[in-house]
């Protein structure tokens, strides 16, 4: 009985931590964004401390698109033809982001949005962290 009102005060702890994303808190996808860690299903943590590419996103009217670009040490970002067409949808007050390329679709929910920080969740229940992207330049 113990353990079982132990897991019951632990599960609402981390549903009551889940941010509200609202949504104006969308239009804050737009931008640069570099990987920081991803946390698997089973618990284990990967840390990303150095990404030689980033996540641009673009989005308006929650439809556009993501792309994957490789910063360069002038301050420029080269980049490749591959984009994955986005788009926004909810359900039952979650944000899902929605990926379709020639190759396949897939979703991930938005568990996190900020000015400086997203947090995406896939199928597989693993949770990618992201901080926005900080540019430098040796120009």
């Amino acid at each position: 009985m113990k353990k079982a009102l132990y897991f019951l005060v632990l599960s609402l702890f981390f549903v009551s931590c889940k941010q509200t994303i609202t949504n104006q808190d969308i239009s804050k996808i737009n931008g640069y964004w570099e990987i920081e860690k991803v946390l698997l299903k089973d618990g284990e943590k990967k840390d990303y401390k150095i990404n030689e590419t980033v996540d641009y996103f673009q989005v308006s009217n929650n439809k556009g698109f993501r792309k994957k670009v490789m910063p360069q040490l002038d301050g420029t970002y080269r980049t490749n033809d591959v984009v994955e067409e986005v788009s926004i949808s909810s359900k039952d007050g979650s944000y899902f982001i929605n990926y379709s390329t020639s190759y396949g679709k897939w979703q991930e929910e938005i568990i996190e949005i900020k000015d400086s920080t997203l947090v995406l969740k896939n199928k597989e229940e693993q949770e990618y962290y992201y901080k926005k992207y900080q540019g430098f330049s040796l120009k």
